[in-house]
């Protein structure tokens, strides 16, 4: 399968770009809370203030995703 795209605009080129470029924003947010949850949950080393703010970006992430509409399942 091959499908090409053609823009004359500068601006829609680059709103495509962003759009193609999702599944590479959805994998980077996945791996960074992956490798936020392997630090709480196996980091024995981590501080639990440290740890604590680790759960709390987490938690975050998800409640801006949700607000979203997004999901990183």
């Amino acid at each position: 399968m091959e499908v090409i795209i053609k823009f004359s605009d500068e601006d829609a080129a680059e709103d495509a770009k962003t759009a193609l470029d999702g599944w590479r924003w959805k994998h980077a947010v996945y791996e960074f809370d992956q490798h936020l949850r392997s630090q709480i949950k196996y980091n024995e080393k981590l501080p639990s203030e440290v740890g604590d703010a680790y759960e709390k970006l987490r938690d975050k992430i998800r409640e801006i995703l949700s607000d979203s509409n997004l999901t990183m399942e």
